[in-house]
């Protein structure tokens, strides 16, 4: 299994554009596990953002003539059409998003950074009022010091972004929504998510306030491979890290996935537990044969550098 994380941003690479995003990190990425793979077809999987840049890059592969490079894709809380972005829409205008142009990205200023403290402090403003009082009750009125949680921690693990490449995401995704229109250019070429032909898993999480969940499902009407669609409950990061030797929470199927999220809705089936399990028989149908985990990373190649996560990724 390999992973891609994102680094945190400094001066340096604050001219980094939304091609050298796909070109230079995802669709490397995927080469050079490959090559230190064997070749073999890979299950890919995204989250939220990444698999915004997950899809586009095998959408740029399709449009550059690269063939039988995955086997599934696995899309978790992921926007790809950005009809319906939810309360975030209320930050997101053209005037907004020209300033930022102007200050950050390089259209007709200097190029700077996004600040990964200014993300935070967006989400924040998002959460819902459940995610605010319980933390409010318990540290301002009982004097309580709030509960340690994993997840807290990497919720507030937020990183910069280079502005080129933040204020292309957001004219073509939150502003103009022309992501999927088949017409947009990336990587010089022209970008149609239609191309992904992949068996695809979808997950939407009921309380998602980032991905609403029926917007994670309109994914379904813009690729053309045989589409999975699970509905978990919680929201965009509880609903989806959700262990299964736990025993929390419950999901909903349905082996058809109609134009409509709301006709999905109405025939699902509801099931107790982590949607993982779901996942993972899933999965089972298009992966190989499970082995012995190796002993060894990388190749000759593409040798190692060091423990993961790097060094850079804790900067």
């Amino acid at each position: 299994m390999f992973l891609v994380s994102w680094r945190n941003f400094d001066a340096s690479c604050d001219g980094k554009t939304w091609d050298d995003f796909i070109q230079d990190a995802a669709i490397k990425a995927i080469k050079v596990t490959r090559a230190i793979s064997g070749g073999q077809p890979l299950n890919c999987v995204g989250f939220c953002i990444g698999g915004t840049l997950l899809s586009t890059a095998l959408a740029v592969l399709e449009a550059q003539g690269s063939k039988d490079h995955i086997s599934s894709l696995t899309l978790l809380a992921t926007f790809l059409d950005y009809s319906d972005t939810g309360v975030i829409k209320i930050f997101v205008d053209e005037q907004f998003v020209t300033q930022i142009e102007r200050t950050i990205g390089g259209k007709g200023g200097p190029v700077g950074l996004f600040r990964g403290q200014d993300m935070g402090n967006t989400f924040s403003l998002l959460r819902p009022n459940e995610l605010w009082w319980n933390y409010t009750v318990d540290k301002y009125l009982k004097g309580q010091k709030p509960r340690t949680l994993d997840m807290l921690f990497w919720n507030n693990d937020s990183t910069n972004l280079p502005g080129p490449m933040y204020c292309w995401y957001l004219r073509h995704t939150y502003l103009q929504n022309d992501l999927k229109s088949g017409d947009l250019e990336c990587c010089g070429v022209r970008l149609d998510l239609s191309k992904i032909k992949a068996p695809t898993y979808l997950l939407g999480t009921q309380d998602d306030h980032i991905v609403p969940w029926r917007s994670a499902y309109n994914t379904s009407n813009l690729l053309s491979g045989k589409i999975r669609f699970v509905l978990g409950a919680s929201g965009h990061i509880a609903g989806v890290i959700n262990p299964p030797a736990q025993n929390k929470r419950h999901y909903w199927t349905n082996e058809q996935t109609p134009a409509d999220p709301d006709i999905w809705m109405e025939t699902a089936e509801k099931k107790p537990g982590s949607w993982w399990n779901d996942w993972f028989a899933w999965l089972a149908q298009h992966a190989g044969e499970q082995g012995l985990a190796v002993k060894q990373s990388g190749n000759r190649e593409y040798q190692v550098i060091e423990a993961a996560p790097g060094r850079y990724v804790k900067g």
